[in-house]
C-alpha cells in the first residue's frame, strides 16, 4: 500500500461528479459534518455505552463516547501526520496531511451501527437465529447470508448504515469519502471468513467494500488488508472506552478514588506520579482530580500509539502488522492497560446495574426480533400487518427475498434507541398505552 493511493477524497456514489465548493472545508471535514448533523448520530445519545442511561449521575452514552473517540482520533492522526511528513517530505502538500480529519470522522461513525443495549443487543440478534426460533430460516439463505445474521455485529452494521441504498433514497448511504469509509472497517472480511464474532461488512455491502478496497489498493491475493488509518480509529476507541469506563465507575462509587488514581497513573513514568498527585491535590473535588489523572493516562496512551504506528509504518503498509497498536506498547503501558482491563471485567462489566441492563436489553431485543421476523415472513396475518405498519417505508420488509426481509428487520431494530425499544416492547406487551 502507498499513502498517495490510500488517501482519497473520492465519494462513494459521486465518483463521476465534479462539484465546486463555496467554502474552505476539506472533503474529510465535510464527512465529519455530515455525520454529526445526522439523525442516526443524534440517536446515539439514547444508546447504552456500558452503564444504564443516567439518572442523577451522568455517565457515558454512545454519543459522548463517540465524540471523545473522535477527539482522541484527531490527535492521533495529526501527530502521526506530522511525524511521517518529517520522514517523508514528499507527503507534505498532499491529502496525507489531512489524516487527522479522516480518523476523526471515522471515529465519529464507528458506533453508529450498534443496536440498542450494545453488545447485549448484538448477542440477542445473533442468538435468535443461531439457537432460537430463527434457525428455521437457515434453509432459505446462502451460507454467506446465514453467517451475516448469526454473527450480527455493530461494526459491519455501521458500514451498512453508511453505504446501503435504502428504499426511497436517491443515493446510497451518507456519500462519504472512500478513505473515511475504509478507516471504519477494522475487520476487512465478511462474516463467513471471520474466526471470531467480529467482521467488517455484510454480504449485500461486499461489492461496495470491494470497490473501495480496489480504489485504495487494499486488495491482495488472499483477501483485503486493513486500511492503515483503521489502526488509529481502533486505538482511539480502545483508549477511550477503557479509561472512561474507569472514570464512570469512580463516579458511581464502584471504584474508590485511590483505586482509580492508581490505575490511571499506571500509564505514567513512576518518577512523575508524585508530582501529578500533588498537582491534583490542589483541587478539592475528587471527581476533578480523577479528570486530571484521566487526562494524563490518555495523553500517555496517545503518545505511545503514535510512536508504535510511526515505528511500524512499513509493516502496516505491507499488511504484515498484527494485533492492535496497544498490543505492541512498551511494558509500562501494556501492564497498566492490562490492569484496567482486569478491573473492568471483574468490577465494572459484572456489576449488578450493568448485568441487569444486559438482561433486560437481551429480553427486549430478542422479543422484538422474534415478533417482527415472524411478521415479515407471514405478512398476511392481521397481527403482522399491525406490526409492519410501525416500520418505516425505507425498509424493504415486503421484498420477495428472505434475506432482504430479515435484513430490513435488523435495520429497523438496530436503528432504535434504548428508550424507543423499551417503549415499543411495553406497548406490544400491553404494558403501556398512548395517552388518550
Amino acid at each position: 500500500m502507498n499513502w498517495l493511493q490510500l488517501i482519497s477524497n473520492k465519494r462513494l456514489g459521486q465518483e463521476d461528479l465534479h462539484i465546486s465548493r463555496k467554502d474552505d472545508r476539506t472533503e474529510f471535514k465535510r464527512d465529519y459534518d455530515r455525520l454529526i448533523f445526522s439523525a442516526p448520530f443524534r440517536r446515539l445519545q439514547n444508546k447504552t455505552q456500558v452503564f444504564p442511561l443516567p439518572g442523577s449521575i451522568f455517565v457515558h452514552n454512545r454519543l459522548t463516547h463517540s465524540l471523545e473517540v473522535a477527539s482522541v482520533g484527531r490527535s492521533l492522526g495529526d501527530d502521526v501526520a506530522h511525524q511521517l511528513i518529517d520522514l517523508h517530505p514528499e507527503l507534505a502538500h498532499t491529502l496525507f496531511a489531512e489524516i487527522g480529519s479522516i480518523v476523526s470522522a471515522a471515529c465519529l461513525a464507528h458506533d453508529m451501527g450498534n443496536p440498542p443495549f450494545g453488545h447485549s443487543g448484538e448477542r440477542a440478534i445473533a442468538s435468535y437465529f443461531s439457537e432460537g426460533d430463527g434457525i428455521t430460516y437457515k434453509g432459505q439463505l446462502t451460507p454467506d447470508q446465514w453467517a451475516d445474521i448469526t454473527h450480527f455485529d455493530g461494526n459491519a452494521n455501521a458500514f451498512r448504515l453508511l453505504t446501503h441504498q435504502f428504499k426511497g433514497r436517491r443515493m446510497g448511504g451518507f456519500v462519504l469519502t472512500y478513505s473515511t469509509l475504509a478507516s471504519i472497517v477494522k475487520y476487512p472480511y465478511p462474516a463467513i471468513e471471520a474466526t471470531k464474532q467480529k467482521f467488517g461488512f455484510f454480504t449485500q455491502e461486499r461489492p461496495l467494500y470491494e470497490r473501495i478496497a480496489t480504489e485504495l489498493g487494499l486488495c491482495r491475493q488472499e483477501g483485503f488488508m486493513r486500511h492503515p488509518l483503521a489502526y488509529l480509529v481502533e486505538a482511539a476507541d480502545d483508549i477511550c472506552y477503557e479509561i472512561m469506563d474507569i472514570e464512570d465507575a469512580h463516579k458511581l462509587k464502584i471504584l474508590s478514588t485511590t483505586e482509580t488514581r492508581d490505575l490511571m497513573l499506571g500509564f505514567v513514568n513512576p518518577d512523575r506520579r508524585q508530582h501529578i498527585i500533588e498537582r491534583a491535590s490542589a483541587v478539592d473535588d475528587l471527581n476533578e482530580q480523577v479528570v486530571y489523572f484521566r487526562s494524563c493516562a490518555i495523553g500517555a496512551l496517545e503518545r505511545e500509539c503514535v510512536r508504535i504506528f510511526v515505528e511500524n509504518e512499513d509493516a502496516i503498509l505491507t499488511g504484515t502488522f498484527t494485533g492492535s497498536l496497544i498490543d505492541h506498547s512498551c511494558p509500562l503501558v501494556k501492564e497498566a492497560y492490562a490492569a484496567c482491563v482486569k478491573v473492568a471485567k471483574s468490577r465494572i462489566y459484572r456489576s449488578r446495574d450493568v448485568v441487569d441492563t444486559e438482561l433486560a436489553g437481551y429480553k427486549i431485543i430478542y422479543t422484538l426480533i422474534n415478533l417482527f421476523t415472524n411478521a415479515v415472513m407471514s405478512p398476511q396475518h392481521a397481527y403482522s400487518r399491525l406490526l409492519l405498519d410501525r416500520v418505516s417505508s425505507q425498509y424493504e420488509v415486503d421484498s420477495p427475498d428472505t434475506y432482504v426481509r430479515i435484513m430490513a428487520v435488523l435495520d429497523y431494530l438496530s436503528g432504535m434507541t434504548d428508550v424507543f425499544a423499551l417503549d415499543l416492547y411495553r406497548k406490544i406487551n400491553g404494558e403501556s398505552l398512548p395517552m388518550i
